[in-house]
C-alpha cells in the first residue's frame, strides 16, 4: 500500500489516498464526497483492509475514503466553503444557480480545491471505472458502461439500477466522467442510516466481489 496527497480541502487540509498496486486497469473508489453520508466512508474504509498486504485482484487501485475531510469533520453535505462538491465539477451542465444552500454549486465550476485534485487524478491516471459511495435510497445509479459491475452488485443486495438519481444534478461526477469522458462512474446509495456491521457484512463483499470483474 502506498499512501499518498490526493488534494487538500478548500482550508489546506490534506486529503490521502491509498494506492494498491497489482497491473491492470485503473479503478478510484471514494468515499465521503458528501460529509454527512457516512456510510460510504464506512465502506470505503473497511475495503482498504482488504488490500493491505496485496490486493487480491489484478487491478490497481486508489481508494480516497474521505474525499470531502472537512464535510466528514462538521458532518455536513458540502465541504467548510459550504459548497456541493458533486455539484461543482465543471460539466456542460454546471449551472451557478443555487437552488437550496445544502445544494450550493459554488462561485464558479471547479472553484474548489478538493475537485482540482479529483480532475489531476483523473487527467493523469486515466481511470477505467469509477465507484463513488453515498448513502440516500437504495440504489445504484450508473453514467457509462456500468453492467457487470452493478449487476453484481444487485444481485448480492438487491438494489435498483437506473440510469437516473431522479432529478437534476448539474456539475456532478457522473456527469463528468460517465457521460462526458467515456469513464463508467457508479454512484452507490447505500440506504441512509443503515448500521456500519450491515455495511460491513452486505456492501463491502458486494464491492469487492464486482472488483473482480474489472481485471484484465
Amino acid at each position: 500500500m502506498k499512501t499518498s496527497l490526493f488534494t487538500f480541502t478548500s482550508k489546506g487540509l490534506p486529503v490521502l489516498a491509498h494506492e494498491f498496486h497489482n497491473g491492470g486497469p485503473e479503478v478510484l473508489i471514494l468515499g465521503g464526497v458528501h460529509g454527512d453520508e457516512i456510510e460510504g466512508v464506512i465502506a470505503a474504509q473497511c475495503l482498504m483492509k482488504h488490500f493491505m498486504n496485496a490486493s487480491p485482484f489484478r487491478i490497481n487501485l486508489t481508494i480516497v475514503p474521505q474525499f470531502n475531510f472537512e464535510g466528514v469533520i462538521l458532518k455536513t453535505r458540502g465541504n467548510a466553503n459550504g459548497v456541493d462538491l458533486n455539484r461543482n465539477l465543471p460539466t456542460k451542465d454546471w449551472s451557478p444557480e443555487v437552488a437550496t444552500p445544502r445544494y450550493h454549486p459554488g462561485p464558479s465550476a471547479g472553484s474548489e480545491r478538493e475537485n482540482h485534485g479529483l480532475i489531476a487524478y483523473i487527467e493523469a491516471k486515466k481511470p477505467t471505472f469509477i465507484y463513488s459511495l453515498h448513502s440516500w435510497k437504495p440504489m445504484l445509479n450508473v453514467n457509462g458502461d456500468c453492467k457487470k459491475v452493478a449487476d453484481v452488485i444487485s444481485k448480492r443486495t438487491g438494489y435498483i439500477i437506473d440510469e437516473s438519481i431522479g432529478y437534476p444534478t448539474p456539475g456532478c461526477l457522473g456527469t463528468y466522467t460517465g457521460l462526458e469522458r467515456n469513464i463508467p462512474t457508479l454512484t452507490y446509495e447505500i440506504e441512509r442510516g443503515l448500521d456500519a456491521d450491515s455495511i460491513i457484512r452486505t456492501h463491502v463483499p458486494a464491492i469487492l466481489e464486482s472488483l473482480k470483474t474489472l481485471e484484465t
